[in-house]
């Protein structure tokens, strides 16, 4: 269940009809999650998937859209950022997945882009593939690469701008947070006639006390030291990629609330995206004309205060929507007691 329904709000703002990312108009979700056994004994396990962020239902490398990414710390194994901030540009979809599979699912989303863009390294360029990793190798036979080119394929297909499935699913089958069931999570803001949506990959955190949490110690899994978040951002504001990174960097302020410091080996990092403007990969125009919201307006204020609520209620639901999860050698991590549950 969302964390709502367990009696916890987050913040002041509203939320949007799903509460999720999609939320944000054109926005598109789609995950393709393994859980199987990967040998006879059960003691090598895919417990593991990809998640897929479409910005829009078109075609994201001939209608880029403006972007930005920011690294709150840099312990991770991310692919396409440089050129984000360097273009303030987004040209595929966001892809989300275990560290190991990084190759095989930007491999996978570059043979879609390809088929689905002929000119692409023929008449025209080359193309920048986002994605974004945690490590779920506590749950999940990393070493065997079970995902595949194929998977990162599947979830783009699979992408859809209905309610976001949370929880144990795609790219967080295998995760865990503040040692319990993690994963993917999602949340929104409605700020007068603009949506903020956030989508996590959990990956981090201690039991430590929360006030919101009933903590009861796991057998078998050692409190992690380190761990790793990613979080995907989205509005339909009309903002600059500078605003977007401004507002990235207020993610960390939700990341921050339900109990992360930000530790030396985490991979903490936000990739940010408005789809108010769509830059035409092909045009002969010199210039193009852009609106985007005055800096020093209260409203900006709202958009910080949007980023930072959806993205610990985004947190708190992938906790939330997470079931108990078995995986390699027998391993099981449980899913988390909210106080006010049943």
């Amino acid at each position: 269940m969302k964390v709502r329904q367990t009696g916890i709000t987050v913040g002041v703002l509203p939320t949007g009809h799903k509460n999720c990312i999609t939320d944000v108009e054109g926005v598109m979700v789609g995950h393709v999650t393994l859980d199987y056994p990967l040998d006879a004994a059960g003691k090598e396990y895919a417990c593991t998937g990809v998640t897929a962020v479409l910005p829009h239902p078109g075609n994201v490398f001939r209608q880029k859209v403006t972007a930005a990414s920011y690294v709150i710390n840099g312990f991770g194994k991310t692919t396409g950022l440089v050129q984000v901030n360097e273009l303030g540009q987004l040209e595929s979809p966001i892809m989300l997945t275990n560290t190991f599979a990084v190759p095989a699912v930007t491999q996978g989303t570059l043979e879609y882009m390809l088929a689905q863009n002929p000119e692409i390294g023929e008449t025209t360029g080359t193309i920048n593939i986002v994605v974004g990793e945690c490590n779920d190798s506590y749950l999940n036979s990393i070493r065997e690469f079970a995902v595949k080119p194929e998977h990162a394929i599947e979830a783009i297909r699979k992408a859809s701008g209905q309610q976001t499935e949370e929880g144990a699913v795609g790219a967080g089958k295998g995760m865990i947070c503040f040692g319990y069931k993690g994963g993917i999570g999602s949340s929104s803001r409605m700020i007068g006639e603009y949506t903020i949506g956030c989508l996590v990959l959990t990956n981090f955190g201690k039991k430590e006390e929360h006030q919101k949490f009933h903590y009861s110690k796991v057998e078998g899994l050692s409190d992690p030291a380190d761990g790793s978040i990613i979080i995907v951002m989205a509005t339909n504001a009309p903002l600059s990629d500078r605003q977007l990174l401004r507002i990235s960097k207020r993610c960390g302020i939700g990341l921050g609330r339900t109990g992360s410091h930000f530790s030396h080996g985490s991979g903490d990092i936000v990739i940010a995206f408005s789809t108010a403007h769509m830059s035409e990969h092909f045009t002969d125009e010199l210039t193009e004309q852009r609106i985007q919201l005055r800096e020093d307006h209260p409203f900006v204020n709202q958009l910080f205060t949007g980023a930072a609520e959806a993205t610990e209620e985004a947190i708190l639901n992938s906790l939330s929507q997470a079931v108990t999860t078995k995986g390699r050698a027998g391993r099981i991590v449980n899913k988390i007691t909210f106080t006010d549950e049943e």
